[in-house]
């Protein structure tokens, strides 16, 4: 069936294409074009019985305001980004934006052309949840391309000294670095699984300088870096259980991979905690589904993902204020899944 024009409109309501224009745009509510309220609401009435729908993108065209919002996360698998992605589209739409979403898959050249085929679009603004994108030197030529451009962006890091907001690890790594040594665990593995190592350096090196301030050897062979899914923390957990002198407790970097501990321990007939704590980061729904509950960290994603819609309409209103960076503070969450040392 042939979509409804301003054409059927007009022709239904008996006035000229240019008053359906000025009604569907809303330029005759207001009195800004002289138009009857009577021929108002008949242009209305014939919108709706024939269904009419404006063109969203000749109204883009004709006003330069797509009401869009693009949004790069780096890995659609892990429900730690879709987090992000939920706060940022609650936010959009409580505003009266919609998202248009990519993932780069954890793949620094798809990235690159995710990154440069979303930019060619025409979306209001920009919100990059995604550091690794950060690590790539044609994605900082893009990046400078569109804000020559003008166009509003906002990280949910801090690479490239825009609008971010930011939530740094290293104060909470040492909390949990803090209360496994309460519980007098003293072999403490890491499963690091990151795309890239310097992506979670945040926790890396204040696991390092806690252990050294306990008086503790950083012990390369208790660090297990690998990839970010929970078959990779399966195997690293594997690893690190099966070593002649096994941790007593594993931190693991994301809850997918402590997912993949989990499953590790089970199988070497390991019990959690009375056997191996574990703490994770990211306080996914199913952390707290776990058996046991997952002792996580917490920087609440979705909160970060609104805040980060706040900014950048921030942005669009004014494009010359200067940069904002809002800081959320991760927070440890003590379950299950940590229990003292065995002797």
């Amino acid at each position: 069936m042939k979509r409804p024009t301003q054409v059927d409109v007009a022709r239904l309501a008996g006035v000229s294409t240019a008053t359906v224009s000025y009604v569907v745009n809303g330029l005759a509510a207001d009195g800004r074009v002289p138009i009857s309220e009577e021929t108002r609401q008949r242009v209305l009435e014939a919108v709706q019985e024939l269904g009419y729908e404006p063109d969203a993108r000749a109204q883009a065209l004709r006003s330069g305001d797509t009401k869009t919002i693009g949004l790069i996360i780096p890995d659609i698998r892990n429900p730690h980004f879709w987090e992000y992605a939920e706060g940022v589209e609650q936010e959009a739409h409580a505003s009266g934006y919609h998202l248009l979403l990519s993932s780069i898959a954890l793949d620094l050249k798809y990235g690159e052309d995710i990154f440069k085929d979303l930019s060619r679009r025409r979306i209001d603004g920009l919100i990059l949840a995604s550091s690794f994108i950060g690590q790539s030197e044609e994605a900082k030529k893009t990046i400078i391309h569109l804000l020559k451009r003008r166009l509003p962006i906002v990280e949910v890091s801090s690479y490239y000294n825009i609008d971010c907001v930011v939530s740094d690890y290293w104060a909470v790594t040492m909390e949990v670095m803090d209360h496994l040594l309460a519980l007098l665990h003293r072999r403490i593995g890491l499963i690091y699984g990151v795309a890239m190592p310097e992506l979670a350096e945040d926790r890396l090196q204040p696991y390092q300088e806690s252990l050294r301030d306990a008086g503790l050897p950083v012990d390369q062979e208790l660090i297990a870096l690998c990839g970010p899914t929970i078959e990779d923390g399966y195997q690293a957990a594997l690893r690190l259980l099966q070593l002649p002198s096994r941790p007593t407790a594993l931190i693991a970097i994301n809850d997918l991979l402590a997912v993949g501990a989990l499953r590790a321990a089970a199988d070497l007939s390991l019990h959690i905690p009375t056997d191996l704590s574990l703490v994770s980061y990211d306080d996914i729904p199913m952390a707290k589904y776990q058996v046991p509950r997952l002792t996580t960290v917490s920087k609440d994603a979705a909160r970060s993902g609104r805040e980060a819609v706040k900014l950048l309409l921030a942005r669009l209103r004014d494009p010359d204020r200067p940069r904002q960076e809002i800081r959320v503070s991760p927070r440890l969450i003590i379950r299950e899944s940590t229990g003292p040392a065995p002797f």
